[in-house]
């Protein structure tokens, strides 16, 4: 049985055109998948280093709420329901003025 497989694979040839094929596949999966997932990385750590006291932001789970309290070992965020401490990687995005405008700011006009 073994010397039927042996009997069916190719004849040797050289190693470079393998090489070069694997070498390719490595930069195709680079400028694909690793350079945009390392540059998405750095956007969110940079964001997350700039936060203020006051921006209103969703967490990666989804909660809506509005900076309360910057401390080191975590972010304070006021919710409707009250105030909820989370780990400042938990913070994922900020909604702008545009979108979400203050209501004293409202009130002033």
């Amino acid at each position: 049985m073994i010397t039927i497989f042996l009997q069916a694979a190719g004849p040797e040839g050289s190693l470079m055109p393998t090489m070069l094929m694997m070498g390719l596949m490595f930069v195709g999966f680079y400028f694909l998948m690793i350079r945009p997932q390392m540059k998405k990385s750095k956007q969110e750590k940079n964001f997350q280093q700039t936060l203020k006291v006051g921006s209103r932001v969703v967490t990666t789970s989804g909660m809506h709420g509005r900076i309360a309290q910057i401390q080191e070992d975590g972010i304070v965020i006021e919710t409707m329901s009250g105030k909820l401490k989370f780990e400042t990687a938990a913070i994922s995005r900020e909604f702008t003025q545009q979108r979400f405008p203050d209501t004293t700011a409202e009130e002033k006009k």
